[in-house]
């Protein structure tokens, strides 16, 4: 008898959940010093723990903000694993870092993330002076589930016209839940995503397959992205989500979005954390200036 989803997607966290948080040990930025704090965010779905980020130099005025959600599949709580993009943003674009350690599935399901993600994310942009950063020049982003998340944030803000963020960085994204993996290739024989698995985080993410569609769950089904926030939308070339993600990028663009998108040739999935070094840390680089300018005007 086959396993469930949700026994599957817990094996995922107990058996391969410290293995698929791994950093290559180049792009760890391991000079690049660090200045940490824990925080705890009341949300309408939980207290949610942060860690925030300090540039290394104190500049005596507020610094601007932003707001990163881990990967995983929706399944593997691990924020840890953006410690390396925290820190080189942080040093590089000058700017606070609340690394967001969000509620994961099978434990917490499908609004229950989303929501601690907005949530977070309004309570950043409006307690400036409780943190010490500048709310009012906020940007959010993310890495392959959490580049989903970032773009569903985006989206409620825009809805709910409560914060206005100067750029998202969307990496990486699972950004259609409705198409069979199956259907999503890669130029590679053996992706790292298989249709299996991702399979697997998506039942665990959204058990009702009725709510696969909803754009907070599916971002590229949406028809109304006019007045979503500029974006950097990056995607690697042998990556199954590499299509959707491009054609994000199109969308946003054909919605009158300001957007720079970059595709990275000859990579997979989650190059930012295993490499090929040059090509993690260029677009790393890459997501920290686009960043410092951004929150600089």
């Amino acid at each position: 008898m086959p396993l469930s989803p949700r026994i599957q997607a817990i094996g995922i966290q107990l058996l391969l959940g410290r293995m698929m948080s791994r950093v290559h040990k180049d792009l760890r930025f391991a000079d690049i010093p660090k200045r940490t704090e824990d925080l705890l965010v009341e949300t309408g779905a939980g207290p949610v723990p942060c860690t925030v980020y300090r540039p290394p130099a104190d500049t005596g005025t507020p610094a601007p903000v932003y707001v990163n959600f881990h990967g995983g599949g929706f399944v593997v709580g691990r924020p840890e694993q953006d410690d390396h993009i925290c820190r080189y943003i942080a040093a590089t674009a000058g700017c606070v870092v609340i690394n967001v350690d969000y509620a994961v599935a099978p434990q917490r399901q499908f609004p229950v993330p989303v929501t601690q993600a907005y949530d977070v994310t309004a309570w950043v942009a409006g307690n400036g002076p409780v943190g010490g950063w500048d709310g009012s020049r906020l940007a959010v982003g993310g890495h392959s589930a959490g580049a989903n998340l970032t773009a569903a944030v985006c989206r409620m803000a825009r809805d709910r016209g409560t914060f206005s963020p100067r750029l998202q960085i969307i990496d990486s994204a699972p950004l259609d839940q409705v198409a069979d993996p199956a259907t999503k290739q890669s130029l590679i024989a053996k992706p790292l995503l298989s249709p299996h698995l991702m399979r697997i985080f998506t039942a665990a993410y959204v058990p009702d397959p009725a709510h696969r569609a909803d754009p907070l769950v599916s971002p590229a089904l949406a028809d109304d992205l006019v007045g979503l926030p500029p974006a950097l939308v990056i995607t690697a070339e042998n990556d199954r989500l590499r299509e959707e993600g491009d054609a994000y990028a199109k969308a946003l663009e054909a919605a009158g979005v300001p957007v720079i998108h970059r595709v990275f040739e000859g990579v997979d999935h989650y190059f930012t954390h295993t490499g090929p070094v040059p090509a993690g840390k260029t677009a790393i680089d890459m997501m920290a200036t686009t960043l410092r300018t951004a929150l600089s005007v």
